[in-house]
């Protein structure tokens, strides 16, 4: 596989430059971290093979995102689209809750924002890189023919000019166009609202926060469900059962079974652009246990959307994060 190849010291010098900007526009076009990764050393093994016969008509970074386009949709051929909960079926309640586990290739994966989204540059352009890994935007992007969602990704997020894009996919500017026109349609009818970015220098924000974790921690439901919209989403993959409704997910949360979250710690982390915790719960030998990445979506000051990924073993080490911890007597999760 290219995930065990290793590149010569030439090729890194010239690639790596691009690897986080190339990682993100492969997790939106196949909607998972690990995808991504496969995806981008792909495209660096396969330059590297034809690095002596770059001829320089383009520049390195255009001829890997070819290069990176052409794997995407390779990789995408014949799979099924990557999806949330939400878009496979209508809510439940807590009264007919099935847990029915789906295989992880089903959904739409969190990614750290350091493996995706720039450090520095222009405050216009880092909103919207942030804006396009949003869980909601990925999972609509997924609704397009991939090679629309690469017309949509090079136009609108990388703002290519459609002469470019038509020369990587080789084809014409008017059916560059055509497919933009198509593509921007259809999402117009799935991407749901804006949410708020993560704004660690927002003072609300972190206000906001801090009353979560102090509430989740505690378990203090009446606290909890004061921070929820009255609309709120709860999902938990790879589990296809989704809530909606504050008093619904305030029910799951002190049912029989969740109940075993009494307990649990929340560590701040960066995910797609939003606000995002790694939740541990006590572990009967000693110190906490990884259970779920929480992201959470917040509209106007309220939490709109729970989205509790709970594959940790993939998930975590991803993130950097250990599977065991111990918090000692004090924690503060921000």
């Amino acid at each position: 596989m290219s995930t065990l190849t290793v590149l010569p010291e030439d090729a890194v010098a010239a690639f790596e430059p691009f690897r986080r900007e190339l990682t993100g526009y492969c997790y939106r076009m196949l909607g998972s971290g690990a995808d991504a990764d496969d995806a981008v050393q792909e495209t660096l093994v396969r330059a590297w093979r034809a690095y002596d016969r770059f001829e320089g008509r383009a520049s390195v970074r255009t001829w890997l995102y070819r290069i990176a386009t052409n794997v995407c949709l390779d990789q995408v051929r014949g799979r099924k689209r990557r999806a949330r909960p939400m878009d496979l079926g209508p809510s439940t309640t807590v009264a007919a809750a099935e847990l029915i586990e789906r295989d992880a290739a089903t959904w739409v994966e969190p990614v750290p924002d350091g493996a995706v989204l720039p450090t520095a540059g222009d405050p216009a352009e880092l909103a919207v890189a942030r804006e396009t890994v949003r869980l909601a935007f990925v999972a609509a992007l997924q609704h397009l023919p991939p090679r629309q969602r690469a017309v949509l990704l090079l136009r609108e997020v990388l703002q290519w000019h459609a002469d470019e894009v038509a020369q990587l996919l080789d084809t014409t500017v008017a059916s560059v166009n055509s497919a933009l026109q198509r593509a921007r349609a259809t999402l117009a009818n799935r991407t749901p609202a804006e949410t708020d970015p993560l704004r660690p220098d927002d003072p609300a924000q972190r206000e906001l926060l801090a009353r979560y974790v102090d509430a989740f921690e505690r378990y203090d439901m009446d606290a909890l469900a004061a921070l929820l919209r009255e609309d709120a989403i709860q999902n938990m993959p790879p589990y296809d059962l989704w809530l909606q409704g504050r008093d619904q997910l305030v029910a799951w949360m002190v049912s029989p079974g969740p109940d075993e979250c009494r307990g649990s710690r929340l560590l701040a982390v960066e995910a797609n652009g939003m606000p995002a915790f790694a939740q541990y719960r006590p572990d009967p030998g000693g110190g906490h246990r990884a259970w779920a990445l929480q992201v959470l979506e917040i509209v106007d000051g309220r939490i709109l959307a729970f989205n509790s990924f709970l594959d940790v073993e993939r998930l975590f080490p991803r993130f950097g994060l250990p599977l065991l911890r111990n918090f000692g007597a004090v924690h503060r999760g921000l």
